[in-house]
């Protein structure tokens, strides 16, 4: 009864757009590669655009692209700023080997999409990052966590980290990184938002193809 309540706390603060949903993510050894992606991402203006080996890598990327722009088109209305949004977002979640959806998911939870979300612990933007990662790394102004591409560089490259973690248990690498760790209120609260971002690939490939 209790958890149930609490969900349902949790679906009226993210309905009314109230404070961001962050826990307290806990400080934690990094491993020279996550230390490196961490610090590149403070002087990376934004990701390169991706490369793909075939066309029809490309069109399902586009496809892609375009149905989640027009799902996210009430929460970013400005469709620049939105498609910019979902580059670096489907950027940084391949690169970190995580799925997008579930990295748009994570975010509607914590932030609502709102990039200056800020919450009562001092979590930043987007993927509500804590500040002191950036002390880890020997930057120590907080507010580049407002920047996009550092904000998702930061929250994926921690969240692959806890997943390595927990050897890929994905309950508890979500429970980590919001820093409710065995608690049920968070992890199903991304999962149940997950859906919503999940891409069916009904892109008819070879006839998109042939007219190219």
């Amino acid at each position: 009864m209790r958890q149930t309540v609490r969900f349902c706390l949790l679906l009226v603060l993210l309905l009314a757009g109230g404070s961001a949903y962050a826990g307290n993510q806990k400080e934690e050894e990094l491993a020279d590669s996550v230390r490196l992606a961490l610090s590149r991402a403070i002087h990376d203006a934004r990701p390169p655009k991706p490369q793909f080996s075939d066309i029809d890598q490309r069109i399902k990327y586009l496809y892609w692209l375009g149905e989640m722009s027009e799902r996210l088109k009430k929460k970013l209305p400005d469709a620049q700023m939105r498609i910019e949004f979902l580059e670096t977002t489907w950027y940084e979640s391949k690169r970190a080997g995580l799925d997008p959806a579930m990295v748009l998911g994570l975010i509607q939870v914590e932030s609502a999409f709102r990039k200056y979300a800020l919450s009562s612990v001092s979590a930043h933007g987007y993927m509500q990052v804590m500040p002191f990662w950036t002390r880890v790394i020997g930057d120590a102004d907080r507010s580049k966590l407002f920047n996009m591409q550092t904000n998702l560089r930061y929250g994926c490259s921690i969240l692959r980290m806890y997943l390595d973690m927990e050897k890929g248990n994905l309950y508890l690498t979500l429970g980590r990184y919001n820093g409710s760790r065995g608690r049920p209120e968070y992890p199903n609260a991304v999962l149940a938002a997950w859906k919503h971002w999940e891409y069916a690939d009904e892109t008819p490939i070879h006839a998109a193809s042939s007219t190219q």
